[in-house]
């Protein structure tokens, strides 16, 4: 038994990607972590089963299913994407469930040199790039939008905006000190807390939630429901937990 990242769409459907007796589970990048867990325990109570695992930010995920690429689950970390793959008849509608929750944080380098301490404070002079997702396909990006519109910060902070392809690039820009601040999911922020700083919980119009559902083109349907099933299960919870995702 063994689990198998994958992150690169032509890997996924090249010869050397997931043979037909793999179970495909395309995740978004913030579950990176969490998933790998989660896929490990699921193949141990299903000897024989060998989950692959695809992260990348949910919008390209479901190109990739659209295209045609395998998959079986999809597991998104906005309801905006999810919605999406229902308008796009790209999963089974009706097994969409959402398994988790999580928060919007703002980070900063340790050192923090523009004396950070909130989202206001963005629209200091000393600070000059701020990263996160890209609004037009990344979750953490249209959520980060939305709480600055909220409140009134967007037209100023985006000015200085950096964005990223995913939220853990988001996260990158600030380990590496490449930005001066930047939102990332709380989750994403706990797996590096020796390297950044979390300055403030931002608060978001809509909850932050994760839906997940078997993939309409799936061929292995029932291992799939099977996979959906075990990420709700007290047991798939427990590992989410393990990793800072709340109950939706």
């Amino acid at each position: 038994m063994r689990l198998r990242p994958l992150v690169a769409l032509l890997f996924l459907v090249g010869t050397s990607g997931a043979s037909a007796a793999d179970l495909v589970v395309s995740a978004a990048s913030s579950l990176t972590d969490a998933f790998q867990a989660v896929g490990k325990a699921y193949e141990a109570k299903h000897p024989g089963t060998h989950v692959v695992m695809n992260f990348a930010a949910s919008d390209v995920l479901l190109r990739q299913i659209t295209s045609g690429a395998p998959a079986d689950v999809f597991a998104s970390a906005d309801q905006a994407a999810m919605d999406k793959a229902v308008a796009a008849n790209a999963i089974d509608a009706a097994t969409r469930k959402d398994f988790a929750a999580n928060r919007l944080v703002l980070v900063v380098p340790h050192d923090n040199k523009a004396a950070i301490h909130g989202p206001a404070d963005l629209k200091a002079d000393a600070v000059t790039r701020v990263a996160y997702g890209d609004p037009a396909s990344v979750p953490v990006g249209r959520y980060t939008r939305a709480a600055l519109e909220q409140q009134g910060l967007w037209d100023a902070i985006s000015a200085k905006g950096v964005l990223a392809q995913n939220v853990r690039q988001s996260l990158d820009y600030v380990v590496r000190g490449e930005v001066d601040a930047g939102f990332v999911f709380a989750t994403d922020a706990a797996i590096v807390k020796d390297k950044v700083s979390v300055v403030a919980t931002v608060p978001t119009p809509k909850p932050i939630t994760y839906p997940i559902a078997v993939v309409a083109g799936s061929k292995q349907p029932k291992d799939a429901a099977a996979f959906e099933a075990f990420v709700q299960s007290a047991d798939g919870r427990k590992i989410l937990a393990g990793f800072g995702f709340e109950a939706p």
